[in-house]
């Protein structure tokens, strides 16, 4: 919930300052210098990974760029020197915002909570302002709360101790003695950064456990191979030396060349009305055979750009079109590629092209464009076009509409490797498993599709954790996630059958019925109400379901309830969507789920979600209340090819049973957003590519 607050005031903060020469990431994986925290941020959007080592000590942590000023990390410890005689294995969550950035004289300022979330091994906050000197030369200085303000501290009464259940630690944030930080960055070349600071964290609970601090100076240096990978040294309090790696992956800035694919067919321009006078007046479609050739050629050709062809409807003068797009992100990319062929292959009397976009059987949007203004405006720019084309609701029904008949029944299947992450426990190791997952999709009718997956696992170790599922809460729905991750061999991860129907004028259903996830089977039904212009949307959703056996096979255990909620969803701008969810959970429990969401030009997405409901911190266990950040990576971006696949991965801090919803696949906000006016014209650029 606060990294949601945070998002959404971010917008109208700092602008975000492009990071310059001498730039650094320290060993919590922000930006700073060595431990200490600086107030620069990175390029907007960007993920960067990296891992600090030193004798007993390793943190690994993953940063994203959520929004211009404000960044998010979640970050995996383990140390020697932590665990009181163990081995502490911790995570733990920080936000970073910049209020200000620099400029001029000013320079930029930045707030951050460290730990916020988590055990409060290394709970902290900082006020801290960055400046730079010329090209090269960087200060830095701050004030510390927390760990931050343990080495001359002064004032502020007692800071409370950490809960150490993984809670938002709230009430420690900005508590407790204050302690003064500073620090140097000097660019000596482009790739080398050399750095000093003074530490204001004493290290009480390594001094606790061996690590010997002999003064609060901490140096280190900084080489960047190119501007996607650095390693890093450091020398910390006197006593130690440390290594750290950094990996940054710029989404404006693909490992692979975008336009890879196969350039579209380009736009045809209309004969002399002298070289075809029955294509110009019409005359052809007196003739029955016109239509079926027309209608094929369009479908083959849609079919070898990675399109399908639902439905066409064909007059004299206009054309309606229902299109699938199993290829394009970007679906105005698509709505180009399919007005191109259509100039192609449409006699010289159709003057009106209409595409309708369709999803899971379902026409979502409308787009017209008039065919002489494409023929004027393809080399210009998009914003062109987009001033003369409408974006409507798409129409209810098929009367005059020809099905394709080659396209149902239709099947698709694929085998590909997956990585699964086990559940984390506190004081355990990360476990993971890899192996072969086969999916597969036959699509009966138009809305009506069997889908299912299966996985077999070829390695990893999740199966030898101990996973205890919770003794507190009043149902046990989803404590026990590991014993479904440890014990699932050729597990069906799902099977179900799914109806996808337009019942009314900005309405969208769902009905599915089966294995609906790895861990519950039964029936969803959601219903949607979605005007396609509309930044508002609003929905209800209600699932009976029954809890299946752990091998996840076909067996079912004993327990089954009824969940359901009423949702509303809103668009922002700028990538920016919001959702609150109010109802009934898969523990009886009653209450709400607020998530943001932020979508980069290029697809790459990163959210941030909270649950409360009537069940008790006590009975949630470890955390208190469900919440967690997800991610979700276009795999075009990486192989620069277009494609409708991505890496979908959420992160929790902890799971309980508190706040589960069922996890069906193809929810109806998702499925139909991307094809409605916002979407679009984010995405309208790309109409011509």
């Amino acid at each position: 919930m606060i990294a949601a607050l945070g998002m959404t005031t971010a917008l109208a903060g700092g602008a975000g300052a492009e990071p310059t020469t001498g730039f650094s990431f320290n060993s919590f994986g922000l930006p700073g210098l060595i431990d200490m925290p600086s107030a620069e941020v990175r390029p907007d959007g960007e993920f960067s990974s990296t891992v600090a080592l030193r004798d007993g000590d390793m943190r690994g942590s993953f940063s994203f760029q959520i929004l211009p000023s404000l960044t998010g990390t979640l970050r995996f410890s383990r140390s020697d020197e932590l665990g009181g005689g163990d081995t502490l294995k911790d995570r733990s969550f920080d936000l970073h915002w910049q209020i200000l950035s620099e400029e001029g004289w000013r320079p930029a300022v930045a707030v951050g909570l460290r730990d916020m979330v988590g055990s409060g091994t290394y709970s902290s906050e900082y006020l801290v302002a960055t400046k730079s000197f010329g090209p090269r030369i960087k200060a830095t200085a701050g004030l510390g709360w927390g760990r931050l303000g343990t080495e001359g501290g002064h004032g502020g009464g007692t800071r409370p101790a950490p809960s150490g259940d993984g809670d938002i630690n709230s009430d420690m944030w900005f508590r407790g003695p204050v302690a003064p930080f500073a620090g140097l960055a000097y660019a000596a070349s482009d790739r080398l950064t050399l750095k000093a600071e003074l530490s204001s964290d004493a290290y009480l609970a390594e001094e606790a456990n061996g690590f010997d601090r002999k003064t609060s100076l901490n140096i280190g240096a900084d080489y960047k191979f190119n501007e996607m990978i650095g390693v890093g040294a450091y020398y910390l309090a006197g006593s130690e030396v440390g290594i750290q790696v950094n990996i940054a992956l710029d989404p404006r800035n693909p490992p692979a060349p975008s336009g890879l694919e196969r350039a579209p067919l380009p736009v045809r321009p209309r004969v002399a009305p002298g070289a075809d006078v029955d294509g110009w007046t019409g005359a052809w479609s007196a003739d029955p055979t016109a239509r079926p050739a027309i209608q094929k050629s369009v479908a083959d050709a849609l079919k070898a750009d990675g399109q399908l062809l639902e439905s066409m409807k064909l007059t004299a003068t206009g054309v309606e079109l229902r299109v699938r797009n199993e290829t394009y992100d970007a679906r105005p990319q698509a709505i180009g590629h399919v007005a191109r062929i259509l100039t192609r292959a449409m006699p010289p009397s159709v003057e009106s092209f209409t595409i309708t976009l369709v999803e899971k059987g379902m026409p979502t949007s409308s787009t017209t464009l008039q065919r002489s203004d494409i023929e004027a405006m393809e080399n210009g720019p998009a914003h062109e076009i987009l001033a003369k084309t409408a974006i409507s609701e798409a129409a209810l029904g098929t009367a005059g509409y020809d099905a394709n008949p080659d396209l149902y029944p239709r099947y698709k299947f694929a085998l590909s490797p997956y990585l699964d992450l086990g559940p984390h426990q506190a004081g355990e190791n990360m476990r993971a498993d890899v192996g072969l997952q086969f999916k597969g999709r036959f699509e009966l009718a138009p809305g009506l599709l069997l889908s299912g997956t299966v996985r077999q696992r070829a390695a990893g170790n999740i199966e030898d954790g101990t996973y205890t599922p919770s003794l507190t809460s009043p149902a046990v729905v989803r404590s026990d996630i590991g014993l479904y991750k440890q014990e699932g061999d050729l597990a069906v991860q799902n099977l179900m059958l799914s109806w996808y129907g337009r019942p009314g004028d900005n309405l969208y259903s769902r009905v599915s019925v089966g294995y609906l996830e790895r861990m519950y089977g039964g029936v969803s039904g959601e219903v949607l109400w979605k005007p396609v212009d509309s930044r508002l949307a609003l929905g209800a959703e209600l699932n009976w379901v029954k809890k299946r056996d752990y091998d996840q096979h076909f067996g079912f255990q004993d327990y089954d309830t009824v969940s359901g909620h009423v949702s509303a969803y809103y668009d922002f701008g700028k990538g920016l969507t919001g959702q609150l969810d109010l109802g009934r959970y898969l523990a009886e429990d009653w209450g709400a789920t607020v998530s943001v969401d932020r979508e980069l030009a290029n697809g790459w997405k990163v959210g941030a979600f909270a649950t409360l409901t009537d069940m008790s911190q006590a009975e949630f266990g470890e955390g208190g209340f469900d919440k967690g950040i997800r991610l979700s990576i276009p795999l075009s971006w990486a192989q620069g090819k277009p494609t409708l696949a991505t890496f979908d991965h959420t992160v929790r801090q902890s799971i309980g049973d508190g706040g589960a919803r069922v996890d069906v696949e193809g929810r109806l906000y998702e499925t139909i957003k991307d094809t409605h006016v916002g979407a679009l014209y984010d995405d309208w650029g790309r109409v011509w590519r």
